[in-house]
């Protein structure tokens, strides 16, 4: 089924409203999900709907909650998602940190009780627009071992870059430290498929292409041992910072048992002209202009705009099952 960026967002919307989700909420989860899945980032877009709604019903999320913000340091914000969904309260990061950047040079906000990250693309970028640099770090349930172990305690654990560019679109990096971001795997067990046998392993510490499989094993790291020891970077920048669960505390993203999984998320959001007075979006930009010189270079962050852009002019293709699923909860 094809339909434009606005109808996908006013039926995703509409579905969590069926469901008690507070307005406001369920238009910002919409519209997450929906660029997500604009951006070619399926494993966090639509196919996410039915595990929310469903945690919304049994209460392991709070669709009615609403985060509050409080500023013990200048340069310092602490949020509460109060067991909500995580895009309020990434929403009022935004809303909040560019001013106080400006102010002190740089600003941190650690994010606590909080629920799925999605695409951290679509967060740094909106500072990045507005002419400032953003560093985000998010936990996720326990899915990878420490480097030489077997059992999950780091999540998939994504981080996200972004930075102004004169003239231009911003550099955008955003990447989970496992081999592929685990919503990859929850895809293929939608859709009955196989992955390839780097992606993650099984209970027994060997390879697997079962999806099935996956779920219940570990992902490998990206990296091999670096990428083990960037995970648990992260567990203490989102989670250890801000007192959210960390990833072995933290229950599954995937289904509606168990209590919130409490995660934690953090940004860094620096004014690059703190120190110089001036012209770092041009600085950038020198760099840039020196990569995209090289045949075979593309610039981090412009495939999933340039499909964003398209989804923008030619609508969204919404597999049937996913449009079944989404109609059946509304």
């Amino acid at each position: 089924m094809q339909i434009t960026l606005e109808e996908a967002e006013t039926l995703v919307s509409g579905v969590f409203e069926a469901n008690g989700v507070l307005d406001s909420t369920a238009r910002s989860v919409a519209r997450a999900l929906v660029q997500a899945e604009a951006a070619g980032q399926s494993g966090h877009g639509l196919r996410r709907i039915p595990a929310y709604v469903k945690q919304v019903r049994t209460g392991k999320v709070d669709g009615s909650a609403l985060p509050e913000a409080s500023r013990p340091r200048p340069a310092v914000l602490a949020i509460d998602a109060n067991f909500g969904f995580a895009y309020p309260a990434l929403d009022l990061a935004v809303l909040e940190l560019p001013a106080i950047a400006r102010e002190q040079g740089i600003a941190f906000a650690a994010i606590n009780r909080s629920h799925h990250a999605g695409v951290m693309a679509l967060t740094v970028e909106r500072f990045a627009e507005q002419g400032l640099v953003a560093m985000m770090f998010a936990n996720a349930p326990a899915s990878m071992a420490p480097w030489g172990g077997k059992v999950p305690l780091f999540g998939t654990n994504p981080i996200a870059f972004a930075a102004p560019i004169a003239g231009d679109e911003p550099l955008v990096i955003d990447l989970a430290l496992s081999k592929v971001a685990r919503g990859k795997v929850m895809e293929a067990t939608q859709k009955g498929t196989s992955i390839p046998d780097d992606w993650a392993f099984d209970t027994d510490g060997n390879p697997t292409t079962d999806a099935f499989a996956a779920i219940k094993g570990t992902m490998a790291p990206s990296g091999g041992a670096k990428g083990a020891a960037l995970a648990l970077m992260v567990e203490v920048m989102a989670a250890g910072i801000g007192g959210a669960h960390y990833s072995y505390q933290a229950s599954s993203l995937f289904d509606e048992t168990g209590p919130p999984p409490a995660l934690g998320q953090s940004l860094i959001v620096i004014d690059p002209d703190a120190t110089t007075g001036g012209g770092a979006a041009e600085r950038f930009a020198a760099l840039a202009s020196e990569m995209a010189k090289q045949d075979g270079v593309r610039l981090p962050g412009r495939r999933g705009r340039g499909l964003r852009a398209e989804s923008i002019q030619h609508g969204l293709k919404i597999d049937d099952d996913v449009m079944k699923a989404i109609e059946a909860l509304g």
